[in-house]
């Protein structure tokens, strides 16, 4: 597995400042055509962002620029150019986006970076998959109070909807789930499972999923949520999601042994598309299972092995969930919605091809 340290790139940050070489217009271009079924684009409304510099952020950041939106990025540091330089080179960025330092567990940082916009993307979460010290400060605390925080701050200002990005880990691990029913968005993740076996990073996507549906039904929040599965595709920030990185170490020839586990891959493009959907669609409510197919992990990394041969790529258990059913159809709901998801073997050539042309592998 991944080191602790690959992964923990969260450092708390200092209380909301907003970047002055920045500047706030509202200015029209021209409007990106949107999907097929998708409601029209608000173009020139604001909408926040929480973890805009991440790789799923950066994405979602560039094509609401495309669409017209006015932008809050949230990022951690704004000193720090591998945050905010690929942000602020996007087109549009110069009169349409305002970065915004932003603590999850600091709520006058939360309300600054909401403030005067109509609609809020919540993806800032700590992702450490590998095994962590205290798991409440690490990854809970964050991830539950984060989202309370925001879902506040959201309500305070009045918001139109909140879109929360969750996890395909807020739906399995689940081994009691029926072996002959497909998981999609009626499956949740079996906390004590996780518990019992250190998995705390869906410990803390499910919960805080679940703070989600709470808050909204207690304060009556328009909320909708994505819950994508193992995203990938061209890097946009410098940095790798851990998603990537479990790549490179393939590509890399990793000797570790893995599991035959659930897995839905899904492009950066298509879940930032997905977000954008269930925004502008006033009927997209619920979960939203966000994945070009669900399928075994052995699959992709037989389809990685047979389009790049020259890797030395381990060898999986040809099964350790014979009880697990595959899909094209998992993502049933963004589907009907108009999106068209990128195939596997697209992922894979651009994700490769990325970290070739990024000097992350040779």
């Amino acid at each position: 597995m991944m080191t602790r340290n690959e992964f923990q790139k969260m450092p708390p940050a200092d209380r909301a400042t907003i970047r002055p070489e920045v500047p706030v217009q509202h200015v029209a271009e021209t409007q990106v055509e949107p999907p097929a079924n998708s409601a029209m684009s608000k173009q020139g409304e604001a909408a926040c962002v929480t973890g805009g510099s991440g790789c799923i952020g950066s994405w979602l950041v560039r094509l609401l620029l495309e669409r017209g939106y006015t932008v809050h990025a949230t990022v951690q540091n704004l000193k720090d150019e591998a945050e905010t330089k690929h942000l602020e080179a996007m087109p549009g960025a110069a009169s349409r986006l305002r970065l915004f330092c932003m603590d999850l567990l600091d709520y006058d940082s939360v309300l600054a970076a909401v403030r005067g916009c109509a609609g809020v993307f919540h993806l800032a979460s700590p992702c450490i998959v590998d095994r962590v010290l205290d798991p409440e400060k690490e990854l809970l605390d964050p991830a539950i109070k984060g989202t309370t925080n925001v879902l506040t701050a959201a309500k305070e200002v009045g918001v139109r909807r909140v879109v929360v990005t969750s996890s395909i880990s807020a739906i399995t691990p689940s081994p009691s789930w029926p072996a002959d029913r497909v998981k999609a968005e009626d499956c949740w993740t079996d906390l004590d499972y996780c518990k019992q076996n250190g998995l705390w990073y869906p410990v803390s996507k499910t919960l805080a999923e679940k703070t989600a549906w709470d808050f909204a039904k207690e304060h009556g929040l328009d909320v909708v949520v994505v819950n994508p599965g193992t995203v990938m595709g061209p890097v946009i920030p410098p940095r790798l999601n851990a998603s990537m990185l479990l790549l490179q170490r393939l590509l890399q020839g990793c000797s570790d042994t893995y599991q035959d586990f659930f897995m839905g891959s899904v492009h950066f493009k298509d879940v930032a598309l997905a977000h954008i959907l269930v925004y502008e669609n006033e009927s997209a409510k619920g979960r939203h299972l966000c994945v070009e197919a669900i399928s075994h992990y052995g699959d992709f990394v037989a389809k990685v092995a047979e389009l790049y041969p020259e890797y030395n790529l381990p060898r999986l258990p040809k099964d350790t969930q014979p009880g697990l059913l595959r899909t094209k159809n998992g993502a049933k709901k963004l589907m009907d919605l108009g999106l068209e998801f990128i195939p596997m073997e697209q992922i894979i050539k651009d994700s490769v091809e990325s970290l070739k042309s990024k000097g992350f592998i040779s």
